[in-house]
């Protein structure tokens, strides 16, 4: 490890190491002139000294200097587990044979000429080669640009042109492939690393630049020594998934995505004993700082899951402490609860029975309401033959579950604290790298997303959109100066795109500022939350709103397949055509319920259903699984249109 203890950027001798694992009040500076974030209160802070292990972002500095500082601190220590399909088995890393990895990859980096400031992509799964070359890249003062597997090739390949990226690492020969017809995309790619190699099919790849991973990182050839990297050097391209128009590069500074992880301590202490489940990809900037540098900081332990497939098995499996995902990942946890139930009325009132008083108990916890007598005599009961058996699910000691990335369906979030999950629901954008707010376990209000971290600053335009200013702010976008003018003022303020409201401090979300529809009535409707009325249905999946300049709203629903086939089975329905005029009557029919809360002008009054769901590879959904609203209204242009030639179905037009 002497290699190792030579490059660890100098601690400042002005820090008391008694104290170095607080961190400063915004405002106050260190001799590298960044202010960097304090604990959120006086309760975060004796928790992180007896049980967190930080490794502050000014100790840091770089994004290379906390990993360094990290494998100094606890090199036998657990970093990552992940699954070899060949065994069958979970394997252990530690930070000291993660850094020996490191090593090679850096070693192998230099053998391709590569300067700093030069991007390098990674087109792989979560893993310990992502962690490697990511490692490896920083301590080069390269800039790394991450991709999305389960993207479509030609918005990957649109990335590696847009980034200039001169060296990609992919997981398997066959994306490869997928990307060689859009090779015009990338004239600045020159080197292509693959990882995993079938004997017979790399032969047909006559191209120079493709190699075998594994014989360049066995070579026994010494690294080049780190390259001097100052923390507002960039960092990171992080492409955003927009549900509309080419994605855009985000660029982040080491100072950037160390601030923002350490502000995030505040909320989720990482502790040595931890396991981070890791679900999100790694190219999402949620998964990158919190669920990747932070538990890098407190020296946790993360585990990559295999697939969605498998998560229910991995879950029980690793048992994690602690996890992140998307309001979809808990959304399907909660349909599957559900479905559970189905087929008992007994064990479906028992459900909504224990889901009523656990939420009642969290409400007494969050000292917003009594608890009540039927909460406290049964509430015990019902939690030990109820809850606890669904909870052991999630492998049965998870301290905290985190949902980010779109707003949280509180339907959802209700039933899950109401069994005991420790859920929280934070807000953030790639373009501040990415957490702006979150709720605390101990003072959680969902439907807001909490307050934000210490040393950001939010506020409200005249038009209700939320601005935020944060020491953790993008330098730009990547090659798009007006793009960045036009959401980035001289002031430092960031235009979210989102209406808020701001109310004793907390932020609530209330919807996108863009995706307003405007009736040609001149009722204004926000979609998001009519989309979420229906598909709270198990039998609707995923569903977009229209009308704008329309006189009323109608919807395209994607069926859940199996669900209808029940339905229809149920109504004497032809399960093959559900766009008939009957089976529409009997759908709206169980529209009606769901939006009764809603204005009528907010009421859906005529859909097209499909069984096709839509997904990343139609083009349909982003990467982080949103709806391409305006891709959807362009595949069912005509259907759309049909909708509007005719009165709605049972109902007079107005």
């Amino acid at each position: 490890m002497e290699w190792l203890r030579t490059e660890i950027p100098p601690v400042p001798k002005s820090i008391n190491h008694a104290s170095q694992n607080l961190a400063l009040k915004h405002g106050d500076e260190r001799s590298d002139g960044f202010a960097y974030p304090s604990r959120r209160n006086e309760r975060s802070r004796q928790s992180a000294a007896v049980d967190v292990d930080i490794v502050a972002a000014h100790e840091a500095g770089t994004i290379w200097g906390l990993f360094c500082e990290r494998v100094r601190r606890s090199p036998a220590d657990i970093a990552y587990r992940d699954y070899d399909p060949v065994t069958r088995t979970w394997c252990h890393h530690t930070w000291q044979a993660i850094a020996e990895h490191a090593r090679r990859f850096r070693a192998a980096l230099a053998r391709e000429k590569l300067v700093a400031g030069d991007r390098v992509a990674i087109l792989l799964p979560n893993g310990v080669d992502w962690v490697s070359l990511d490692m490896a890249a920083h301590a080069l003062g390269l800039i790394v640009v991450g991709l999305y597997p389960h993207d479509n090739a030609a918005s990957n390949a649109y990335i590696l042109g847009h980034s200039g990226a001169r060296l990609v690492l992919l997981d398997n020969e066959a994306r490869w492939q997928s990307l060689w017809p859009f090779r015009s995309e990338f004239p600045s790619l020159e080197c292509v690393w693959i990882r995993d190699v079938t004997v017979g099919i790399c032969r047909s790849i006559s191209e120079p630049r493709v190699r075998e991973l594994a014989p360049l990182v066995s070579i026994g050839s010494e690294p080049l020594p780190p390259r001097p990297v100052a923390p507002s050097d960039l960092a990171t391209l992080i492409y955003t998934s927009g549900t509309t128009g080419r994605p855009k590069g985000v660029m982040l500074s080491h100072f950037a995505m160390l601030w923002n992880a350490e502000g995030a301590v505040a909320i989720i202490p990482p502790q040595r004993d931890d396991v981070f489940l890791s679900v999100l990809p790694l190219a999402h900037a949620f998964e990158r700082t919190v669920g990747y540098y932070l538990p890098m900081m407190g020296g946790s332990t993360v585990a990559y899951a295999r697939s969605p497939e498998h998560l229910p098995e991995d879950l029980i499996t690793i048992r994690p402490t602690a996890m992140l995902g998307v309001p979809l990942l808990y959304e399907r946890i909660s349909v599957t609860i559900r479905a559970n139930v189905a087929g008992s009325w007994v064990k479906r009132a028992l459900l909504r029975f224990a889901a009523s008083l656990g939420w009642r108990r969290f409400e007494a916890v969050q000292r917003r309401k009594s608890r009540g007598l039927t909460a406290r005599w049964l509430g015990p009961l019902l939690k030990q033959y109820v809850s606890e058996p669904m909870l052991t699910a999630f492998g049965g000691r998870l301290r905290v579950a985190i949902s980010g990335g779109a707003p949280l369906d509180q339907g959802v979030a209700q039933l899950l604290i109401g069994l005991g999950l420790p859920l929280i629901e934070g807000y953030g954008l790639t373009e501040a790298a990415p957490v702006v707010a979150a709720n605390e376990l101990d003072d959680n209000m969902p439907g807001s997303v909490g307050y934000p971290l210490q040393g950001v600053e939010v506020k409200l335009s005249p038009e209700g959109e939320l601005l935020v200013r944060s020491p953790s702010m993008m330098i730009g976008y990547w090659k798009d100066a007006d793009a960045t003018a036009r959401v980035l003022d001289r002031s430092g303020w960031l235009s979210t795109g989102d209406l808020g409201e701001i109310r004793d401090g907390r932020i609530f979300i209330r919807s996108r500022l863009r995706e307003i529809i405007v009736l040609s009535v001149g009722e204004k409707v926000n979609p998001n939350v009519v989309e979420a009325e229906l598909t709270r249905d198990w039998l609707f999946k995923q569903a977009v709103v229209v009308g704008d300049r329309r006189p009323f709203l109608v919807a395209i629903i994607v069926l859940n397949a199996d669900a209808w086939r029940r339905f229809a089975a149920e109504k004497g329905l032809d399960p093959e055509w559900p766009n008939r005029d009957t089976s529409k009557l009997e759908l709206l029919a169980r529209i009606v319920p769901l939006l009764a809360a809603l204005p009528r002008y907010a009421q859906v009054r005529a859909v097209h259903l499909t069984l096709e769901p839509w997904t990343i590879e139609a083009g349909l959904l982003t990467p982080t699984l949103k709806v391409k609203r305006d891709v959807v209204q362009q595949k069912f242009a005509a259907e759309i249109s049909a909708l509007y030639a005719e009165p709605p179905l049972g109902r007079r037009s107005e």
